[in-house]
C-alpha cells in the first residue's frame, strides 16, 4: 500500500492536489489517502491575552472550514481518507507528517508561477522540498495572478535598478 500526503489549505489550488490524487486513486485503490491542515499559531501578544482551549478550538473550526472542499471531493468519490490537523510552521508540519506517517510521497497543489516570484517569495512547496527526503509531487493549479506575474518581478527589476544607481 502506498501512502501519500496532502497539504491542504481550503484554496482552489490546493484542490487541484486533492483532484490529482482521486484520479490516482481509481488507478489503484492501494493508495492510502492523508489529507493535513495546517493553521498558523497566534502571535505571542495574542496568545498571551487567550487561554489554551479557546486557542485549540479556533485553530480546530477553522481547519474543519478549510477542509470542507477536500472532505467534499473525497467523499462524493467514495475514497476513504485519514485528516489531521496541527498548528505550527506549514513547511515544518508537512515534513515532520509525512516523516511520522511514513507516506511514500507528499502531493501538492500549487500556483503556476514563474521562477522569480517562487524565488522571491520563498514557497511553502520550494520549503517542504528542502526540508523532506520524500519525494514532492507539485500539481500545477491556477495561474498567479496578475500582481504576481508582474507586480513582483517589476518590483524585484526596479529595486536592482535602484542599487544600480546607488553603487554608482
Amino acid at each position: 500500500m502506498s501512502r501519500v500526503l496532502v497539504p491542504f489549505d481550503g484554496s482552489p489550488n490546493s484542490l487541484h492536489g486533492v483532484r490529482h490524487v482521486e484520479r490516482e486513486f481509481m488507478k489503484n485503490r492501494a493508495l492510502e489517502i492523508h489529507v493535513l491542515n495546517i493553521q498558523r499559531p497566534f502571535s505571542s501578544e495574542v496568545a498571551r491575552f487567550t487561554g489554551r482551549r479557546d486557542r485549540m478550538a479556533f485553530h480546530q473550526e477553522q481547519a474543519e472550514k478549510a477542509l470542507v472542499p477536500a472532505r467534499q471531493a473525497l467523499d462524493r468519490s467514495g475514497i476513504p481518507y485519514t485528516v489531521h490537523t496541527e498548528v505550527g510552521d506549514r513547511a515544518v508540519c508537512i515534513a515532520d507528517a509525512a516523516r511520522r506517517l511514513r507516506c511514500d510521497r507528499i502531493v501538492m497543489g500549487t500556483a503556476r508561477k514563474s521562477s522569480l516570484v517562487r524565488w522571491v517569495e520563498d514557497s511553502v512547496t520550494n520549503q517542504v522540498i528542502e526540508r523532506t527526503t520524500v519525494p514532492v509531487e507539485v500539481i500545477a493549479g491556477d495561474a498567479a495572478s496578475g500582481l504576481e506575474r508582474v507586480g513582483i518581478p517589476a518590483g524585484v527589476g526596479a529595486g536592482l535598478l535602484v542599487l544600480g544607481m546607488a553603487a554608482d
